[in-house]
């Protein structure tokens, strides 16, 4: 079984701007359910089918599939729910680690998380000064969920 084991946190300041070159993703949900999100995903040239078990703790099921990126195309305009969520990664080396910064465009612009994939969920990690306060626990985060309820719509953004 695949497993994935990612720490979400949010940005304490624009620090991170000038690292990692961005890239544009786009990405569209076959499935919201919580048992089983199914992604799609088209990153730069690049484009995945990537399915998600429930998360315990920060450590979930997953497993992702390259797939054609003419094929990722169709799925997200024709079958995926929309809206879809765009955003910019940036890939910033940080330590041992590679931190991914997503900057969020469209309903959910403003928002900035960076993410962590570990090998444990104890593992230790090294903190870029621009990291800001742990939300992996924070459902309103997964981006499953930003799709139902957008960053814009929150009473009170993070």
């Amino acid at each position: 079984m695949g497993v994935e084991i990612e720490r979400k946190f949010l940005v304490a300041s624009d620090g991170w701007r000038e690292l990692g070159e961005p890239v544009l993703l786009r990405q569209g949900y076959l499935s919201l359910d919580p048992a089983r999100v199914v992604r799609v995903r088209i990153e730069g040239d690049k484009a995945f089918l990537t399915i998600k078990g429930k998360s315990q703790g920060a450590t979930r099921g997953e497993w992702e599939y390259p797939i054609p990126l003419a094929e990722a195309s169709e799925l997200l305009d024709r079958l995926c729910q929309p809206p879809l969520i765009e955003k910019y990664r940036r890939r910033i080396l940080a330590g041992a680690h590679t931190w991914e910064v997503d900057e969020f465009l469209g309903a959910n612009a403003g928002l900035v998380v960076a993410e962590i994939e570990l090998a444990s969920e104890d593992e230790p990690f090294d903190r870029p000064d621009w990291l800001g306060a742990e939300v992996t626990h924070d459902a309103r985060y997964f981006n499953s969920n930003l799709i139902r309820h957008p960053y814009s719509s929150w009473k009170v953004p993070a």
